[in-house]
């Protein structure tokens, strides 16, 4: 018997995440039959890592629109997926993290009565509003599925106490981890090049790196994260921020008007995912509100403030190697002045455990697909 698997993914760090798992189940044809589909609801990033990881789609949805709405894209997702799963009739739907996709290709799996798998579930900040809409869809997500995938045994605690059986869970540590780790080892032999003008910035300067796109901050929380950088940027004269702008109109207003011209702060277009891992392996300090990098820096030994009032990681932030600092000015630009002149306290964080994974988590996976044969 061959099992079929369907893994369905949308956005950059969908695909992240759920490359080392199909590369995996590619690394077993006699028992599996993998199949991939992509709804693009981020067409320019994904096809980036697609690209990258020598992903080759056998569906693409192309959903992406310009300033679409998260009701417009559910329904797309909704409607275009029934005629892949009619065709494919897999045994289980692979779905991973909390996305709009996620969400909604768990739902209409769900309608055609195809079991989901869940890779990193059990997430919760237990503010539905915050991060918005990653929180619900990972609950919808949560009811749904039939195999739960906790990164963590914190995660697997989450999801026991609100009901889901213990033999449909398994901790598996963070798919993040395996792609980072594969991906630095690559970056260190054969370093890609920078975009323009940012090996010459960084040049014997101190790098911090920062991502900002969360939706719930956008407005006036993201202007003083802004203007918390330009502080920074202005104490700290060693110092140079490399920020990744978002191609979100919410966020690239704000940033480019807030920063667009400041000293040692270099805004640059979204960047491929090898070039990131220099970066962040290059990085003295990283600040962001990303989930996937709250997970790849600590194992790369960085530490992270994040921009957000609340997170679904909380494990980086007990191990100590984050720090909430969510969007307040004062408080960003106290403890990044911390960690940059203050050598115990960046080594606390530099060194804590890294709580996210080993590296077989994709491995885990496909062996607990496996079993189901």
């Amino acid at each position: 018997m061959t099992l079929t698997v369907l893994s369905v993914f949308g956005t950059r760090p969908e695909a992240i995440k759920m490359s080392p798992v199909i590369r995996e189940l590619v690394d077993h044809p006699n028992e599996i039959r993998s199949v991939v589909c992509v709804t693009a609801q981020h067409r320019q990033m994904l096809d980036q890592v697609l690209h990258l990881f020598r992903i080759e789609p056998d569906y693409d949805l192309d959903l992406m629109t310009d300033q679409q709405s998260l009701a417009s894209l559910t329904a797309r997702v909704l409607l275009s997926l029934e005629p892949v799963l009619d065709q494919v009739k897999p045994d289980w739907v692979l779905v991973q993290g909390d996305t709009t996709t996620v969400m909604a290709v768990s739902l209409v799996a769900f309608y055609h009565q195809r079991p989901v798998a869940h890779i990193e579930a059990g997430l919760r900040t237990h503010d539905k509003r915050a991060p918005f809409p990653e929180e619900i869809n990972r609950r919808i997500t949560s009811v749904v599925a039939d195999r739960h995938f906790a990164p963590t045994e914190q995660a697997r605690q989450t999801l026991l106490a609100e009901g889901v059986p213990n033999a449909t869970i398994q901790v598996t540590g963070n798919t993040v981890i395996d792609a980072l780790l594969w991906m630095r080892d690559q970056v260190r032999h054969t370093p890609p090049d920078l975009p323009a003008g940012v090996a010459e910035a960084i040049d014997g300067m101190r790098l911090i790196l920062v991502t900002g796109h969360r939706r719930e901050s956008f407005g006036q929380g993201l202007e003083r994260v802004c203007l918390a950088l330009r502080d920074i940027a202005e104490q700290h004269p060693d110092v140079c921020l490399i920020y990744p702008v978002h191609l979100n109109p919410n966020v690239r207003e704000t940033v480019f008007r807030v920063l667009g011209g400041v000293q040692r702060i270099q805004l640059i277009e979204p960047m491929t995912y090898a070039p990131f891992v220099r970066l962040m392996d290059r990085a003295t300090l990283i600040l962001t509100d990303s989930g996937g990098i709250q997970e790849e820096a600590p194992a790369l030994g960085k530490p992270v403030l994040v921009l957000r009032d609340t997170t679904e990681r909380p494990e980086g932030i007990e191990a100590g190697n984050a720090l909430l600092v969510g969007t307040n000015r004062e408080l960003i630009v106290a403890h990044t002045h911390r960690l940059l002149t203050q050598p115990d306290a960046y080594q606390a964080m530099a060194t804590a455990h890294n709580p996210y994974g080993d590296g077989q988590a994709a491995r885990r996976i496909v062996q607990s697909l496996l079993g189901t044969l």
